[in-house]
């Protein structure tokens, strides 16, 4: 299926770190649609490199309000310079939904866990499944009909937790479900005391493939994305450990 190019406009920016924008995009072409986990190419008028960004959003803030969300990290790429030094209110650029890395239940599909591996900038694709899978849950609550997802836990390093990014999104959803989700936070360099609020997510030091061996079981997918050693080793973890490998979905960052 070839995929559709739509016009599209910059509503809303903000810093969500030292490092990272979030852009809230208004999405003109009414057939744009996307899976959560997917990516989006990004065409930028007058700059010729073509940008590739995961959407952090859900599905269905798309369906009702035509936005979708972004957070990208500063780099000296083309597309990443443009838009943490040019790009304004009212800009306009083109996208374009790529991608095979997605979560897609259908509602009659069986029930899975889900884990959620991330790490830094990584965190985009998975906080877009985290957030279908909490409408999921919620429409189902509401209407007694539905996907039924099983439960989620996102475990996510940083360097720092001002790297953490959609910390307040991410425990919002942990508060809302806590029967549904769970996370551990890791940071690898803070230096900084850790607020009160974050303390109990917060573990000093990598995630360890301990940790996620617990959660290996038949109706659990893994879903891990990252810098390239980081989801090497997890995937290469859970192959050694019999997970099957459909039930293993990654995707890097370089």
């Amino acid at each position: 299926m070839r995929q559709v190019v739509s016009a599209a406009k910059v509503c809303g920016a903000a810093d969500e770190s030292p490092s990272v924008k979030r852009l809230h995009l208004l999405v003109a072409d009414k057939d744009f649609s996307f899976k959560a986990g997917q990516w989006i190419d990004f065409f930028i008028p007058g700059v010729s490199v073509v940008g590739g960004f995961s959407i952090c959003s859900s599905p269905r803030l798309l369906e009702q309000e035509r936005m979708i969300e972004l957070a990208v990290k500063y780099t000296n790429h083309p597309p990443a310079l443009w838009i943490h030094n040019q790009c304004t209110l009212d800009s306009e650029v083109a996208v374009r939904v790529g991608g095979e890395f997605f979560f897609d239940p259908q509602p009659a599909d069986a029930s899975r866990n889900l884990v959620l591996i991330a790490g830094g900038v990584g965190i985009n694709p998975l906080l877009s499944i985290l957030r279908h899978a909490a409408d999921l849950h919620r429409e189902r609550a509401n209407k007694g009909r539905g996907y039924e997802v099983g439960t989620i836990k996102l475990f996510y390093s940083a360097k720092n937790t001002s790297e953490l990014l959609f910390k307040k999104n991410i425990l919002g959803l942990v508060n809302e479900f806590p029967e549904k989700i769970a996370c551990s936070l890791h940071v690898t360099k803070q230096t900084t005391q850790i607020s009160a609020e974050l303390k109990p997510y917060i573990t000093e030091g990598r995630i360890t493939e301990k940790e996620i061996r617990d959660h290996i079981s038949e109706e659990t997918l893994f879903y891990i994305c990252g810098p390239p050693p980081m989801t090497d080793f997890f995937s290469k973890q859970l192959e050694n450990s019999h997970v099957p490998k459909e039930h293993i979905c990654f995707e890097k960052w370089w």
